[in-house]
């Protein structure tokens, strides 16, 4: 809230108005009823808090990995926006990972996360899956690839060339890690609130644009409510491990180690130079994850949209059919 504020205070120097609408949509957003509806989804394996859901769907298994940063709801929705659901609809079993409470897997950085969690899930399915990774379930998805037996890899919006960020963007990174990392370690995690300033520096003006359009918006439309229920998601989850937290930042930031080849986990080099068909779909308007970040190897598409509306937005369709042909080996990779 802090941040947002001083957010909002210096575009009022230069658009008052602008910034005035803003204040009125946090108000509005803040006041806005949230029904609850809950979206539970059968458990079918377990490993260390981590869960694997059931999304319904028949035909060859299909694990959707969310990011570590936010929570898995961005697959999963609701009734009329899931990447789930669709993928369900494809002739293949849905399945979505829940990472679990952060303080079950507090002592994990990124590399034991796919080691010690999403390679030992995947392991515990009927057979190899295709593994479906959104941002950094991406990156982990490819690192898992390494690890265990998989049919197919798809990355959605995921970085692997670190050093396609802008050298700004990853100091200003760096010194926000700085200055978070002695309460981080004391705290053994990293809260969400300051991955948030994170990403919200990123574009500050479209921050505080979008909640001076949602105070426009008319009556409890769907298009209202589905703005409530994303801030709602962008703002909540479980705080990064602080190990995570460092891994993410000083080594995949910091020194761009999955593209240079040396990110090791379990004792094996990573990389994206995988035996089984790879698909990165990037997103042309991605403000969070540069397109040019996604890994040279596998075959590339794009969806003109955003980072989040790619998944949820207007575009999802086209999305959707991507993955449909992929899963279906329309791709020309058989």
């Amino acid at each position: 809230m802090p941040l947002f504020l001083e957010l909002v205070r210096a575009v009022s120097e230069r658009e008052p108005e602008l910034a005035a609408n803003a204040l009125g949509g946090l108000t509005k957003y803040q006041q806005a009823e949230r029904p609850g509806v809950s979206r539970e989804r059968p458990v079918i394996a377990e490993v260390k808090g981590a869960t694997v859901c059931d999304c319904g769907g028949d035909g060859p298994p299909v694990l959707l990995i969310p990011s570590l940063i936010n929570p898995p709801g961005i697959l999963d929705l609701d009734a009329d926006v899931s990447l789930a659901s669709a993928v369900a609809g494809m002739e293949h079993h849905a399945l979505l990972l829940e990472w679990g409470p952060a303080s079950e897997r507090g002592d994990l950085d990124i590399g034991s996360h796919v080691s010690e969690l999403l390679a030992p899930l995947v392991e515990e399915l009927r057979q190899p899956p295709t593994l479906i990774g959104y941002c950094l379930g991406g990156t982990m998805a490819i690192a898992a690839a390494n690890l265990v037996r998989t049919e197919r890899v798809v990355t959605i919006a995921a970085p692997w060339r670190f050093s396609a960020y802008p050298q700004s963007s990853r100091e200003s990174l760096l010194r926000l890690w700085e200055g978070a990392k002695p309460a981080a370690e004391r705290l053994g995690a990293l809260p969400m609130e300051v991955l948030q300033a994170a990403f919200w520096s990123l574009d500050p003006a479209r921050t505080v644009a979008k909640f001076a359009a949602f105070a426009d918006a008319i009556g409890d439309t769907g298009k209202a409510r589905r703005f409530v229920t994303l801030e709602d998601w962008a703002n909540e989850g479980e705080p990064l491990p602080c190990p995570a937290a460092r891994e993410l930042i000083e080594n995949l930031f910091g020194q761009q180690i999955p593209e240079n080849d040396q990110w090791e986990i379990g004792g094996k080099v990573i990389t994206a130079e995988l035996d089984c068909p790879l698909l990165n779909i990037t997103a042309t308007l991605d403000r969070i994850i540069p397109a040019a970040a996604a890994p040279v190897h596998g075959q590339s598409v794009s969806v003109s949209a955003g980072h989040v509306g790619m998944i949820v937005g207007s575009q999802r369709a086209t999305l959707h059919a991507i993955l449909k042909d992929f899963l279906a080996g329309r791709d020309g990779s058989r």
